[in-house]
């Protein structure tokens, strides 16, 4: 099979390719296999070989039907299904499934995949039967994907063949603990197959709708549970409020300024935990658990979805936790022109602190 896919691919620099033929939807298979780049010392003994396993995927094409796909230059949009072996019993294994968009570049030959969902550990931490696997504190984890693939679609009739990188995050946000998370970076090699006769035809508008770039309020609550780094501590609610101004500058993007309060019980459980655990060292029991934070961001929008990275400083910072700097990415989708829900990871560089689900309003 891998020979069958290398030498296609090196067909593909030779051979011209027709763009007309197109379908609506296709599959695509990809192996891949890479490593496990060392994030964080504790996990060195978990990297024992090389990671390898297969993404199959369904995509539909889009046309221009919307406005935005025409300015995304025709994405498609689809679901995809991972399967990785982690190359280490400690790990085990991990299924994933995904939501996924597909954006071009370069005479529609560099795909750029953008993934989101939830991936399954076979081999979870437990403190009898697996305490070496401080990666994963749960069956259950939170997992974005990037791959990034030179594509020629159609070479041998409906079959097409792709190549590149592709990179995975398996966390849980710090929602059960141990949770130090694994990265994998692979070199993939997969052909793609155009499932119909029907051929897409991509559409033309004269006149694409004007975006409002006047300024925008918004006000966020966030929630979820998180733990604190105490394996088989309990766990504790958080609540996070956020105000921020956003600006769009064109179509796609927009860029924010805000501030947080956090009020995180799972920290409040850390500063009493510390003050009577390590008394060599103590915390101050009477600590302020909270902190209130401002924060610097950008937004992509994608039809109803948006993707948000922000990066903040803690303006008040009563109990030293991690460190002063924060960041948060994650998605989001508007209901209506005003109303949105939001899932993002706030973490401390690569230190997640939570899962984050809200509800906002931008006025």
């Amino acid at each position: 099979m891998l020979r069958l896919l290398l030498c296609c691919f090196t067909i593909s620099f030779f051979v011209g390719t027709s763009q007309e033929r197109l379908s609506q939807t296709y599959l695509d298979i990809n192996y891949f296999k890479g490593i496990i780049p060392l994030h964080n010392n504790d996990i060195a003994h978990l990297i024992q070989g090389y990671p390898e396993g297969v993404i199959i995927g369904w995509n539909q094409r889009t046309n221009g039907e919307n406005d935005w796909e025409q300015r995304y230059n025709y994405p498609d949009f689809g679901a995809s299904f991972m399967y990785q072996n982690l190359q280490n019993e400690v790990l085990g294994n991990t299924l994933g499934f995904y939501g996924h968009f597909n954006f071009y570049f370069f005479k529609r030959q560099l795909m750029l995949r953008v993934g989101q969902g939830i991936v399954f550990a076979t081999n979870p931490y437990n403190k009898t039967s697996n305490p070496k696997n401080i990666a994963f504190g749960s069956k259950l984890l939170g997992s974005p994907y990037l791959m990034l693939n030179y594509k020629k679609p159609n070479l041998l009739g409906p079959i097409g063949v792709q190549s590149g990188l592709v990179f995975f995050h398996a966390s849980n946000g710090n929602f059960r603990a141990p949770n130090t998370s694994v990265n994998t970076i692979s070199f993939n090699m997969g052909i793609n197959y155009d499932l119909d006769a029907k051929g897409v035809n991509f559409k033309q508008y004269k006149e694409i709708p004007v975006i409002s770039k006047a300024l925008k309020y918004n006000f966020v609550l966030r929630s979820g549970l998180s733990q604190n780094d105490v394996v088989g501590s309990k766990q504790y609610p958080f609540y996070t409020v956020s105000a921020y101004v956003d600006k769009r500058f064109n179509s796609f993007s927009a860029v924010h300024l805000g501030v947080d309060a956090f009020f995180s019980f799972a920290l409040k459980e850390e500063i009493n935990y510390r003050s009577v655990a390590f008394p060599d060292a103590p915390s101050d029991p009477n600590a302020d658990y909270r902190r209130v934070g401002g924060f610097l961001g950008y937004e992509l929008f994608v039809n109803k979805w948006s993707m948000v990275a922000q990066t903040g400083y803690y303006l008040y910072y009563p109990y030293d936790f991690e460190g002063r700097i924060y960041n948060r990415i994650g998605l989001k989708y508007y209901f209506s022109k005003q109303w949105f829900g939001a899932f993002t990871v706030k973490s401390h560089l690569a230190t997640a602190e939570a899962l984050e689900f809200g509800i906002g309003i931008r006025l």
